[in-house]
């Protein structure tokens, strides 16, 4: 499938993740159109605890909070296990929810797949109408946006 273009509506989902925080695990299935009314921030990566995923999605737990007061949420996605994920969130203290998405639908809807890495370390953000508003797909996979221009964009919408 193509990549979704800034003004289309987002390729709805749903996928089992989990969240780790105060030591506590919790799984769930993450509905992205149960969102509508809130901005979310999809952040696509390769693969849990490799040292360039680490940094893109522990800066974004930094940024976080600023994250949360404008409303937005944040959830990283990759084809690995839920345990792998808890793994992951607990080696590097991340408190956002991690989807599993195993199989690749998620990754062909939003076109991100990538041969040989499995997908591009993309980022979108879907605006509260469910239309995608800001979008950056890596075509090698080592760099990814900075949280700071992420919440730029957030701040834009809610602006």
């Amino acid at each position: 499938m193509s990549i979704p273009e800034v003004g289309e509506p987002a390729p709805v989902f749903s996928l089992a993740g989990t969240v780790v925080r105060d030591g506590s695990r919790t799984d769930g299935v993450y509905d992205l159109s149960a969102q509508i009314g809130r901005t979310v921030v999809l952040a696509f990566y390769p693969g849990d605890a490799t040292p360039v995923c680490s940094a893109q999605l522990c800066s974004y737990q930094e940024e976080l909070d600023d994250f949360d007061e404008l409303g937005a949420v944040v959830w990283g996605i990759s084809p690995q296990a839920l345990d792998s994920h808890e793994s992951f969130a607990r080696g590097s203290s991340l408190t956002f929810p991690l989807l599993s998405d195993p199989s690749g639908a998620v990754v062909r809807s939003y076109g991100v797949r990538a041969p040989g890495i499995g997908l591009r370390r993309s980022v979108f953000v879907i605006g509260p109408d469910g239309i995608v508003r800001w979008r950056h797909v890596g075509m090698v996979g080592l760099r990814f946006p900075k949280a700071e221009v992420i919440r730029e964009q957030i701040e834009q919408l809610v602006g």
